[in-house]
């Protein structure tokens, strides 16, 4: 009895209840064709048994030109394994037996029973009989891909893909206290070197301060009490100091031996503001005039530029040299062309001169990485941020801020704009150009800010206010700030 409800089985397993359709060969069916193509044919004059022979063979790799061989090793091709014949028969058998009922009370070992019975008859287990198998590594995703969903890749996250976090501190790094200060809009009463020095100028006096050591160095005072600083500008190398006097002189220092180079005398009014451009200073004075002096020699006033009728307050070179921008009280903003070499005389050439603003013109900054684009900012009756396309003429954006506008400078690190503010605000605003979607708001100054000026490596941002106050605020670090407890140094520059 045993031997049958053996025999019983064997054929309960094998039993097929509807005939396969598309399934392969049967192994007798596939020799008989293979011996039917192998038979000996005719032979065509002129060739060979042997050639005849080889075009009976299956070629081995796939017709066309500079097409690869299918892989014929297992694993060769992720998503279409090499099987044997014996495989797709059992595939194609377990194919008819998936809709058949299971054991419900004991699953397990009915598949257990499928998998001896596959071992015994096959030599093979019955899952490597499936149709679709996946092996061999994962493919990566290429660079930056990025998806939620689990997907058969290896994301590699992509550095530049992350976002970082930007934190900016209300509160200033440094402090420093700048007594006798003069409240004076139309000046221009510090700057910061290339060698990371700030200028500051206090009445009749100026002062150095080292940004890398903290030190206080006082470098020069005038002589006449009544008299007092107007203006300062660094030359591009970070070690001439030009000064505009109240007495209508320009001044030049060598600050590395603290020493008095030369007076340049050729205005009839205070200067109010300094340009450098290589070797050729510009300066602006309250009556209007604009001086090009040439610092090499002896006769350095080499041209003058009369387009304004009140004083100039804003002056500032292109980074490439090709403009001059001036900004006046007379609510002007003009542009000039570069001083050509050997020229000298009166000029009145103006490239552009744009009459928008309603109110005066300190605030001037040029793009540093678009080198056509102005920036201007007007006073009390204007208080608009205009931007400027120096080729074309054309204004293409105007910003209403809501307060007095007294300086503003580009910062390159994350292409934004820094603008000063003067009553009723008196803070600094940094804005995200050219969307002039507000970033944040520097708050602390108790009186109009004065002037701005960015540190050597474009990270900090300097404001001197009509409180005076030096105030350094760190806005464009790279990496995130943690917001931590302040040690604000609180010196006094004197």
């Amino acid at each position: 009895m045993a031997q049958f409800g053996f025999e019983n089985d064997i054929h309960s397993i094998l039993k097929l209840d509807m005939p396969i359709i598309n399934a392969p060969k049967a192994r007798w069916q596939r020799k008989a064709s293979s011996s039917t193509i192998s038979a000996p044919t005719a032979l065509t004059p002129g060739k060979s048994a042997k050639a005849s022979l080889s075009l009976s063979k299956t070629p081995n790799k796939t017709p066309g030109k500079n097409k690869k061989p299918t892989p014929s090793k297992m694993g060769g091709d992720r998503f279409i394994p090499t099987r044997n014949g014996k495989q797709m028969d059992v595939a194609s058998f377990l194919l008819t037996k998936e809709n058949e009922p299971m054991d419900i009370n004991n699953p397990a070992a009915t598949f257990e029973s499928q998998k001896a019975w596959s071992l015994s008859l096959n030599g093979y287990n019955v899952e490597e009989a499936k149709i679709l198998h996946l092996g061999g590594k994962p493919l990566h995703a290429r660079e930056g891909y990025q998806i939620n969903l689990k997907v058969p890749y290896s994301q590699v996250t992509n550095p530049a893909s992350v976002k970082k976090t930007r934190y900016i501190s209300s509160t200033p790094n440094i402090i420093l206290d700048v007594p006798d200060l003069r409240n004076d809009f139309y000046l221009n009463l510090f700057d910061w070197s290339s060698r990371n020095v700030l200028a500051v100028a206090l009445h009749n006096s100026v002062y150095l301060w080292d940004a890398e050591q903290g030190g206080v160095t006082p470098l020069m005072n005038l002589e006449l009490e009544q008299n007092y600083i107007c203006s300062l500008s660094w030359a591009k190398e970070g070690s001439c100091l030009a000064i505009g006097t109240s007495d209508c002189k320009v001044e030049l220092w060598d600050v590395d031996n603290e020493k008095h180079l030369r007076s340049m005398i050729s205005h009839t009014a205070r200067v109010g503001s300094l340009s450098w451009n290589n070797h050729i200073l510009s300066s602006g004075s309250r009556s209007g005039h604009i001086h090009h002096h040439d610092v090499r020699v002896a006769d350095h006033h080499i041209s003058t530029l009369t387009g304004h009728s009140q004083e100039v307050c804003g002056l500032q070179w292109s980074p490439d040299g090709r403009y001059l921008a001036s900004g006046g009280n007379d609510n002007l903003v003009c542009i000039w062309p570069r001083i050509q070499e050997g020229s000298f005389g009166n000029s009145s050439q103006l490239v552009r001169c744009f009459n928008d603003h309603q109110g005066a013109v300190k605030a001037l900054a040029w793009c540093p990485w678009q080198l056509n684009i102005l920036a201007s900012g007007g006073g009390t009756k204007d208080r608009h941020i205009r931007v400027w396309n120096v080729n074309s003429g054309s204004c293409i954006s105007s910003l209403d801020t809501k307060s007095q506008i007294s300086s503003l400078v580009f910062a390159p690190n994350y292409k934004e704009l820094v603008s000063a503010h003067g009553s009723p605000l008196n803070n600094v605003v940094i804005w995200k150009y050219p969307s002039f979607a507000k970033v944040a708001e520097l708050n602390g100054h108790e009186d109009r800010v004065l002037n701005l000026t960015l540190s050597p490596d474009c990270s900090t941002v300097a404001s001197v206010a009509g409180d005076e106050t030096l105030r350094l605020w760190n806005c464009f670090e790279a990496e995130k700030m943690v917001k931590t407890t302040h040690s604000v140094i609180h010196p006094s520059i004197r």
